[in-house]
């Protein structure tokens, strides 16, 4: 008796999805593959790419048609195939969500300096460690700069484990075959997100901190929205905010892109970015899948 291997048909094809779970060394992989393990995936870390169609095919015949893999460096000579694979198995029909996990650069040196894990590259006989880990760092940055550029960038600098794994479910149940449009609120005195497509800095606009019965508040809350609906500048700013993502949204669509970041900054991350974040989306919700991310305030959850 044979078993075929033939690949299922179209309609079965449709049916299958990949999540592909990338980044640098220290940024999160391993909690994002548990957290898609939790929500039903099949999950493999660490898969060479080569194996990846017959991972897929296998899992389809065994009924399953959601995996997440995760690949990085420790499969650095498989990488360059990585890519064109991803743009192969579209074209059979299979859904495929590249996630890119970073941080910066301070941010990561801390985390293998806490668990004193070894980075995959760096020279674990060179005499200042520090020193050589940045290396690494920089040199994984180059070598995976061409899977960044197809994925949707998670920036996780300033995320706890279990903030991260709720974002990952988030980006995984914004099933739509459009784009995503993502906004997110930050504060600049903790850095410019590292995930952002488009950055806009409403620090120009008045400031609800200096009123004293607002100070508490954060821009999702009545009392900050009124005032500051009422300011002409903040009006105006979100209408041509609003403008300039609605002229390009359409291109990033043609471009079959599946996530689009547009951060909002100001000074604390808790009035202004946060209400124009909430009014944008309030704005494009209709038009597709639109998700909210507020980085200061639900670091502070």
């Amino acid at each position: 008796m044979s078993t075929s291997t033939n690949l299922p048909t179209d309609a079965q094809a449709t049916e299958r999805e990949v999540v592909l779970v990338t980044g640098i060394s220290g940024s999160g992989k391993s909690v994002a593959l548990h957290a898609l393990e939790d929500a039903g995936y099949v999950c493999v870390d660490n898969l060479p790419p080569e194996l990846l169609r017959d991972f897929v095919r296998l899992e389809h015949e065994r009924g399953t048609d959601r995996v997440a893999v995760a690949a990085d460096v420790r499969v650095a000579r498989s990488l360059p195939a990585l890519v064109p694979l991803m743009d192969e198995l579209r074209a059979e029909g299979v859904s495929i969500r590249a996630i890119f996990l970073d941080a910066s650069t301070d941010t990561l040196v801390r985390r293998f300096s806490e668990t004193r894990r070894p980075h995959p590259l760096a020279n674990a006989a060179a005499h200042d460690t520090q020193h050589a880990l940045t290396e690494a760092i920089e040199v994984e940055r180059l070598m995976l700069g061409e899977l960044r550029e197809v994925s949707t960038v998670v920036d996780t600098s300033q995320l706890r484990p279990a903030q991260l794994r709720a974002w990952i479910r988030r980006l995984v149940d914004a099933r739509s075959s459009a784009l995503t449009l993502v906004f997110e609120s930050f504060a600049y005195k903790f850095g410019v997100p590292l995930d952002a497509d488009y950055v806009f800095d409403v620090r120009v606009l008045p400031n609800p901190y200096y009123i004293r019965e607002l100070r508490a508040l954060t821009g999702a809350d009545a009392p900050v929205i009124d005032y500051l609906r009422a300011q002409p500048e903040s009006q105006e700013m979100l209408t041509q905010i609003e403008t300039f993502v609605r002229r390009w949204l359409p291109l990033f669509q043609a471009d079959q892109r599946s996530y689009l970041t547009v951060a909002i900054g100001c000074t604390g991350g808790q009035h202004r970015s946060v209400y124009v974040v909430e009014q944008l989306a309030q704005r494009f919700r209709p038009q597709g899948t639109t998700l909210v991310r507020h980085r200061e305030l639900d670091a502070a959850d």
